[in-house]
């Protein structure tokens, strides 16, 4: 009896041994600091990272061959809820401000940019919402919702979200929406994912990628624990070559890696400071995660600070342009 104890003590230690641990390491990025740290956008062309600070109506850019983070402030705007790269014009951003997607006129390094036209506005009733995150799908059709910045968003939920593409009308996706967050599309499996972040959740839509529809939603991952004052608010969103997702928490210091197929969470990743914005793969391989984070209601340093995680042994997709 002891030799077969003995013998499947062995037998368990040698399992141990062949599981796989992950180390990853977090850094800082220079001068990345954002009050609210949104949008991370992965420009292939130029290896750099485009991002915003919302609520200050600037655009933040980091240059991966210089390690260098350029700053410019929209000339009369408020907020610049995200920021896109328009398609065949190398100094022109498609930007969030206030309910209006306007284009930027920014050559990547000045201090100061300029609003050149508005392409439309939504909910103009609606003068306590807001745009907040938005992205190119693979095709590149814009997606972009709203959310409600005065009050509570979990109260009144008169967000949308929204799509758009050249030479065609704004279409309203999805209605009932409290603040609208994470997007992400997978081509291999025909889905899209979106997070709401007052559902506290997950959702996989069916996708069609030839016409733009989402349909079928379902919750795919639930980030509810025991009492509303518990529950973890899920914010920005990407996925990997392989499918997984990798969804921001606002109040929970972590990214978790999710397998949408099951559900299961593949790993937590820990961030140094609380509130975790937005997610996106870049580098120059596509292999480091980039993170943006806020430093809302007094956060303590380093909260405000765009991450790099290297190490994860996972490769995303770059930030799509949008088309005009």
């Amino acid at each position: 009896m002891q030799s077969k104890l003995a013998q499947l003590v062995i037998f368990i230690y040698l399992i141990t041994l062949c599981i796989p641990t992950m180390s990853y390491k977090v850094e800082p990025l220079p001068d990345s600091y954002a009050g609210l740290g949104e949008g991370p956008h992965w420009d292939v062309a130029r290896q750099s990272l485009y991002f915003v600070d919302l609520e200050a109506g600037c655009l933040l850019r980091y240059d991966y061959r210089q390690n260098k983070t350029y700053r410019t402030q929209i000339e009369g705007e408020t907020f610049a809820t995200f920021v896109l790269p328009v398609e065949g014009n190398d100094q022109e951003f498609a930007v969030g401000c206030g309910r209006r997607v306007v284009i930027v006129n920014w050559d990547g390094v000045s201090p100061v940019a300029k609003v050149v036209r508005t392409l439309f506005e939504v909910q103009s009733d609606f003068k306590e919402n807001r745009l907040n995150d938005a992205k190119a799908d693979p095709k590149g059709r814009l997606f972009f919702g709203t959310m409600r910045y005065v009050g509570d968003e979990f109260t009144h939920r008169h967000g949308e979200l929204y799509r758009w593409e050249a030479g065609g009308n704004v279409t309203v996706v999805k209605s009932d929406v409290g603040i609208s967050n994470g997007l992400a599309w997978d081509e291999k499996a025909n889905k899209f994912y979106y997070i709401d972040t007052t559902d506290y959740e997950v959702k996989s839509y069916d996708y069609d990628f030839k016409t733009g529809v989402a349909s079928n939603p379902k919750v795919i991952y639930n980030l509810r624990k025991d009492s509303p004052k518990t529950h973890i608010l899920p914010d920005g969103m990407t996925i990997d070559t392989e499918g997984n997702l990798y969804v921001a928490t606002f109040n929970g210091s972590t990214i978790y890696k999710v397998n949408p197929n099951t559900g299961e969470c593949l790993l937590e990743i820990k961030l140094p400071t609380k509130q975790i914005t937005s997610v996106a793969f870049g580098g120059p391989n596509l292999d480091i995660l980039y993170v943006t984070t806020a430093a809302k209601f007094d956060q303590p340093a380093p909260a405000g600070t765009t991450f790099k995680v290297t190490g994860l042994n996972a490769k995303g997709y770059p930030g799509v342009n949008l088309k005009l």
